[in-house]
């Protein structure tokens, strides 16, 4: 068990959100698409049995409000069990069909710490001499800098000036952001789950991000918190090996629900929102911290179109993890080592609006395995007589 309420689960003002999920009831062996409504979990699957279809529908606001249910759960127990045991109805990750992706460096603080990664090739001793170095070249001259102008090409100047140069600098602050492949379809875990860092990794952390998600023809129609969790040792040797530090079991946690965007919750909305981080150890360690989405060095709308458009389309839409501000550099083990991940951690990603992402870490190797693929999708749906549009 989980030692968090599992109402923390839901946003604050859920009675007047627009929340729609997925949950797995080990009666039906698969997922179902639902949506909150008052103490219960409405099951929509019937109308839509994959969470990328309902997105798509043209009705989709409609539907979710009015559709008559013809299943039901008990909220309260299903966000128990997931924080619990997980061998009753739990809650998984809200996206399915979407290709997981990723904008990475869409904050200034986060792109000094990529650029620090960089220079001490993953080795976290040498992290505390660059930063200071960094700091004395530019200061706080970085923050506020809008990619793509003459102040970031000045930036830029003095860092190659100073031998500080990096590729992080420009999809940082050049014209175009880096977008990559998160994770594969299906393999995000939902709130509760475990989540897997590399048993070989001594240098890693969370990252807590807003998700977006949007639909085949580039509308974002809501939002979800995400960990997009991160192996610095293995980025920081080199970029080419951001497959490896991204995309391992159990490294992809999205959730617990996607709150569609509507009259008083929308892009604007998402831009200003405060989002937290708290991570606890077994060894009474505690990280609490916050950062802002308005420090942002990148406007959603922009990252959204550099994902999708006539250069890339996404038949089943995508989830789009847009950027972290964190990158924790108190020392946890040793004096100048920064922070690492110990096993079992529990990390817990929060705002208002959209509720709490909470995991426990594991090793990805230890987590369970992700056998739940495409194939076993469409097969369980075709047991259920359900359709796949």
């Amino acid at each position: 068990m989980i030692p968090v309420d599992p109402a923390a689960l839901l946003p604050s003002d859920s009675a007047e959100a627009t929340l729609v999920g997925r949950l797995f009831d080990p009666a039906d062996g698969g997922p179902s698409v639902v949506t909150v409504r008052g103490d219960e979990l409405i099951d929509l699957t019937h109308l839509a049995s994959t969470m990328s279809e309902l997105l798509d529908r043209p009705d989709l606001a409609e539907l979710v409000r009015t559709a008559e249910p013809q299943r039901t759960w008990p909220l309260a127990d299903v966000l128990a069990n997931t924080l619990g045991e997980r061998d009753d109805v739990h809650l998984l990750a809200p996206v399915d069909l979407q290709v997981i992706k990723a904008a990475g460096v869409t904050f200034a603080k986060s792109m000094v710490e990529r650029v620090i990664e960089e220079r001490a090739a993953g080795d976290p001793s040498k992290a505390l001499a660059i930063r200071e170095r960094i700091d004395a070249a530019i200061g706080g001259a970085i923050s506020g800098v809008a990619p793509g102008t003459p102040q970031a090409a000045e930036v830029k100047r003095i860092l190659v000036a100073e031998g500080l140069w990096s590729q992080y600098l420009e999809v940082g602050i050049g014209p175009d952001p880096e977008i990559f492949t998160k994770a594969p379809v299906l393999s995000a875990v939902g709130a509760g789950a475990q989540i897997g860092v590399l048993e070989r990794s001594t240098w890693n952390n969370p990252e807590p991000e807003l998700v977006l998600v949007v639909t085949s023809d580039g509308r974002a129609v809501g939002a979800t918190l995400g960990n997009d969790v991160n192996l610095r040792d293995f980025e920081g040797r080199s970029a080419l090996l951001l497959g490896e530090a991204k995309d391992n079991n159990a490294s992809c946690a999205i959730g617990p629900f996607i709150r569609l965007f509507d009259d008083s919750f929308d892009l604007g909305a998402v831009s200003t929102l405060e989002i937290g981080l708290r991570v606890t150890g077994d060894d009474g360690y505690l990280l609490d911290d916050s950062s802002s989405m308005s420090q942002m060095s990148r406007e959603l709308g922009f990252l959204v179109e550099h994902t999708i458009g006539a250069h890339h389309s996404y038949p089943d839409g995508f989830a789009l993890f847009t950027g972290t501000l964190f990158a924790p550099t108190r020392d946890r083990d040793e004096p100048d080592m920064g922070f690492t991940h110990h096993r079992g951690d529990v990390v817990s990603i929060s705002t208002p609006a959209l509720g709490a992402l909470v995991n426990r870490v594991t090793t990805a190797e230890a987590a369970p395995d992700w056998t739940f693929g495409i194939r076993a999708l469409i097969a369980n749906l075709q047991e259920r007589s359900l359709r796949v549009r």
